[in-house]
């Protein structure tokens, strides 16, 4: 049965904690199960995990999400527990050690914006696999790993608002009215991709896919919580938002057509050519008045922009890399197979 309108517009907020992946997401996940305690968490192991593996990935989403809605059951007083705080930022440490490490530098704001826009021809990325190569499976896991993102995709960028000012805060409030449709819920674009999410056959529940996605997808909302909770990322947050506007669009009509070739309903190919438009024009807001703004009464800025932007690209190449090693192969590139469609095409 598909979803009403009415059903995606009253789930539940919250929802089911996840299946931990490893010794760190383990005791995080165990402890939110308990009342809080203040009791102090173990930080020695943190040093040793992957920075981007499954473990550190979901841990630390997890503790993100106590900041959005939350789980079932959990006492909301961890959201600001000092010892789980004091873990979170072990974690981080090590996220942001790496991002810092892998992701390229330097302060040329103007140079790397205009790399973005610079695309190879011909292209070899996952929206050109899609729409050239793809079938309506890995269709499918497309969704569930975007999901992740979509459905909370303007929430961490409005916690930058209060840390704007003149302009760049009013252009940055400008572009999250249009992510959150206007003043009109049902053109909110996670409400859009809920839709979308239905017209597919796919759950449009908050998160109802996270056991399903790997860390290479999860990796990129961390990127999004982190910069965004933290003050002094404030630029990066910038960047990050400005690198995702820039280059949604061309990327976007990539995948339209891929769904037109593959004969998608209309609900799946709005959330799409929705974002060939808006983001076409965001890209200028972010890039004249929100960046421009920014930077001039910020100069020093200038290089977390920068570090934003190449955080971003550097985590979309490895989801990419990730898809494309599973795709060619005729392998699943989730983390069990998705069940078989209730609707859509």
């Amino acid at each position: 049965m598909t979803p009403s309108a009415t059903t995606r517009d009253t789930q539940p907020l919250a929802h089911a904690l996840p299946v931990p992946r490893g010794p760190l997401s383990e005791t995080v996940v165990t402890a939110l199960t308990r009342r809080p305690a203040s009791e102090p968490f173990p930080l020695h192991a943190v040093d040793r995990v992957d920075p981007y593996g499954e473990d550190l990935t979901l841990a630390l989403h997890t503790c993100y999400e106590l900041h959005y809605r939350g789980f079932d059951g959990v006492d909301p007083l961890w959201e600001w527990d000092p010892e789980l705080l004091r873990l979170r930022a072990a974690m981080e440490h090590v996220f942001l050690t790496a991002l810092r490490s892998d992701a390229e530098g330097g302060d040329d704001v103007d140079a790397v914006l205009d790399g973005l826009l610079v695309e190879t021809v011909p292209g070899d990325g996952v929206s050109h696999y899609l729409r050239d190569s793809a079938d309506w499976e890995q269709m499918r896991e497309y969704f569930a790993h975007r999901s992740v993102y979509h459905l909370k995709e303007a929430d961490p960028h409005a916690w930058v608002i209060p840390r704007l000012q003149g302009q760049a805060k009013a252009s940055l409030v400008a572009v999250e009215f249009d992510e959150f449709g206007g003043g009109r819920a049902e053109r909110a674009h996670s409400r859009l991709f809920a839709d979308l999410l239905v017209g597919a056959g796919l759950s449009p529940a908050y998160l109802h896919y996270m056991d399903d996605v790997p860390a290479p997808a999860i990796a990129i909302v961390n990127l999004m919580s982190m910069f965004g909770l933290h003050r002094r990322l404030r630029g990066a947050l910038v960047g990050h938002f400005a690198a995702a506007e820039i280059t949604t669009a061309p990327s976007a009509q990539r995948i339209a057509q891929a769904l037109d070739r593959l004969g998608a309903g209309p609900e799946c190919i709005l959330f799409f050519t929705e974002h060939i438009e808006a983001d076409a024009v965001h890209e200028q807001v972010l890039r004249r008045d929100v960046i421009g703004d920014l930077l001039r009464r910020e100069p020093d800025l200038a290089g977390d922009v920068v570090f934003g932007i190449a955080a971003t690209e550097l985590l979309e190449g490895r989801l990419a890399a990730h898809l494309l090693a599973a795709w060619r192969s005729r392998r699943t590139s989730l983390r069990r197979v998705l069940p078989e469609q209730s609707a859509g095409v």
